[in-house]
């Protein structure tokens, strides 16, 4: 089996710019309220402001699967995160696509998102949209495209393909495809395929391989037994991101401890996640059967899901870009990529309004580690 998957890293040029939030996107939510100090008690003050906030519903973005701005969250809530905090937290499986609309209108306060240009899409074709970032914990792209083995060694070798997709082809994978010169239309074709069986798609006759993501499918494959080929866009140097955590900016200004506090149990939650990718893999597994299990998920799926994820998450953390943080620069990078392939009508949109970084830089201290009350 012909393997090409190299990891994304973000430039150390990026780490440090993400240490400076500009004045569009700061926020006044950090600083609201009596201050969290490490290790001395939570304030009397600060509790009955979170209180006040009432219920804080979440939707997840894809069931309860064991990834990033998912897990983190039920390992906070199993954990009892939340309730340390005085937040009353209802946890609620969604679907990425479909959250937006429901975080815009304060439905709900805080969802997952499969990635920030799905974000920006949204943004652009909602003007009046309130969304605003608040982490992002993956910062390369997550999509991957599977080939039949022996077809291709390198992309260029992918010329005159039928390439599978589940929805639409993947901007990551567009773009990566486009760096070799190659694009949909002139160069390969794309067929509609349905479902998240890669052992069903890699043995389809119409179609030379598939977009996938790299936590999923080259797992079952490889459980499997069943060769192929990866490329991988992140070898390509191809920018991205995955797992998202956004709020609407009604709620950050109205409950702005609420909304700050949140992000620091759910950081935790993420903390714990990555320092043991086992646990928190079966603390994802139990909210999935707990919810019935409508998408079959399996334990061995979701434990090799939030391994792979957060060997991703963690590459890059430092004390200066910790866990979650928004790289300004980096989502601009994949917004420009992203719209030289065709993306927000061709022209990349100014996004300064849609991330903010003051939220999870007030949370963390000087070590990457997150400020956390005697509880």
């Amino acid at each position: 089996m012909l393997f090409v998957r190299a990891a994304g890293s973000v430039a150390c040029a990026l780490l440090i710019v993400a240490c400076s939030s500009d004045a569009k996107t700061a926020t006044t939510a950090a600083s609201a309220g009596p201050a969290v100090d490490m290790g001395l008690p939570f304030p009397a003050k600060r509790c009955s402001d979170n209180k006040a906030a009432g219920t804080i519903t979440y939707l997840s973005g894809y069931d309860f699967a064991a990834s990033a701005s998912i897990v983190d969250v039920l390992v906070a809530k199993q954990k009892g995160y939340y309730d340390d905090l005085c937040l009353d937290v209802d946890v609620k499986p969604g679907l990425f696509a479909t959250n937006y609309p429901s975080i815009d209108a304060n439905s709900a306060q805080f969802a997952s998102a499969g990635s920030f240009s799905a974000l920006v899409e949204y943004a652009v074709r909602t003007p009046d949209s309130r969304l605003v970032t608040l982490a992002v914990e993956g910062r390369s792209a997550i999509d991957t495209l599977i080939v039949k083995p022996g077809v291709a060694a390198t992309l260029s070798d992918l010329s005159g393909a039928t390439i599978g997709v589940k929805e639409e082809m993947p901007a990551s994978v567009r773009a990566m495809l486009a760096k070799a010169g190659l694009r949909s239309g002139d160069n390969y074709t794309i067929e509609s395929i349905a479902g998240f069986d890669p052992q069903v798609h890699i043995a389809l006759p119409g179609v030379t391989g598939f977009t996938a993501f790299k936590s999923n499918e080259p797992g079952q494959l490889d459980r499997a037994g069943i060769p192929y080929t990866e490329f991988d866009p992140s070898s390509e140097d191809v920018p991205g991101s995955f797992g998202l955590l956004y709020t609407n900016r009604t709620f950050l200004k109205d409950h702005p401890t609420a909304a700050t506090d949140f992000m620091r149990a759910t950081m935790k939650g993420l903390a714990d996640a990555v320092n043991d990718p086992a646990s928190a893999a079966m603390v994802a597994t139990d909210f999935i059967e707990n919810n019935g299990n409508p998408n079959q998920l399996s334990p061995d799926g979701e434990a090799f899901r939030w391994q792979t994820e957060s060997n991703l998450v963690s590459e890059d953390s430092t004390p200066q870009t910790p866990l979650g943080l928004p790289i300004p620069d980096a989502l601009n990078d994949e917004t420009r990529a992203y719209a030289a392939v065709g993306l927000f009508g061709g022209k990349a949109p100014d996004i300064s309004d849609m991330y903010d970084t003051s939220i999870l830089q007030a949370l963390y201290d000087t070590s990457g580690a997150v400020v956390w009350p005697a509880t």
